[in-house]
């Protein structure tokens, strides 16, 4: 008897496994058809998970949980050319305490551990954090959560990547401080993007222990909005503040928060990000 023959879906399947086994974003995995959030893999360890994101450097696609490895981003320029150009409008603004006690550093994909889940940032921002009480810690242990955390969604669907802001990362007030989240409406291949939302969450504006916390920022800054139509954004009407206390929130008592040094609140232009990143995808 001849054995069965394999359908496209289950030839669809190995590739996608190529990703989990060896690294290997196949083209023939058409991810692009795939509704996410996606389970690559059942039964894995969290600690062989974290062995193959840094072996892969699949850092801020993945997530762990109750033992899954779950697709929820993979890896484009839209979605790393947004989190390169937001970098740097953070850090350049603590451009002149480079190297001080008071340093504000950018830890990347941070690792964190919580709830029989591991998460990943695209971006985190603090300065020198004192460790915590274990295990009440980013790692499970005494390390300290970062301050800002930044978080970029567009392959990954705007309600999954709120979802994680306000049961992952501000679940309570040990965790993270500030949240910024932007999702950029997927498109496809070729084309450029033209909606994109953006929200500014901060833990000091939860009013009771269980409940959600309201966005303290929401804008639209794309050049469309959700039904196609042309948005004329102005200068200054697209801006997350974040106060430097929210950067530094829980330092070291022996630093010294420098409010004469950088700007205070730190300034986040959106209308700039946006022509910086269209900048990235002209074809002329």
């Amino acid at each position: 008897m001849s054995p069965p023959v394999s359908s496209d879906a289950d030839e669809i399947v190995e590739f996608r496994s190529l990703w989990w086994e060896k690294g290997i974003f196949h083209p023939k995995a058409k991810w692009e058809e795939e509704k996410l959030p996606y389970t690559l893999v059942k039964s894995v360890s969290l600690e062989e998970y974290e062995l193959r994101v840094d072996k892969f450097n699949v850092h801020g696609c993945w997530d762990w949980k109750e033992n899954k490895v779950i697709v929820y981003e993979w890896p484009s320029k839209v979605h790393e050319t947004i989190i390169g150009e937001l970098t740097y409008q953070i850090l350049r603004q603590f451009d002149a305490i480079h190297g001080t006690p008071a340093h504000m550093s950018s830890m990347g994909a941070v690792r964190t551990r919580a709830d029989n889940t591991g998460h990943e940032s695209d971006a985190t921002f603090s300065p020198p954090n004192p460790p915590v009480r274990p295990p009440h810690g980013s790692d499970g242990e005494d390390e300290p959560w970062p301050n800002v955390v930044l978080e970029v969604a567009y392959s990954e669907s705007e309600g999954d990547v709120l979802k994680k802001v306000q049961q992952f990362w501000l679940k309570n007030p040990s965790r993270v401080h500030d949240v910024i989240v932007v999702k950029i409406d997927y498109v496809a291949p070729g084309e450029t993007p033209t909606r994109m939302q953006a929200w500014h969450f901060c833990v000091s504006d939860r009013t009771t222990r269980n409940a959600d916390i309201v966005a303290r920022t929401y804008f639209e800054f794309g050049t469309h909005d959700q039904n196609g139509r042309p948005l004329n954004i102005q200068q200054g009407t697209c801006v997350i503040n974040i106060n430097l206390d929210c950067f530094y929130h829980g330092t070291f008592p022996r630093i010294t928060i420098p409010r004469n040094q950088v700007p205070d609140p730190i300034q986040l232009d959106f209308l700039l990000l946006r022509n910086c990143f269209l900048r990235a995808f002209e074809k002329i």
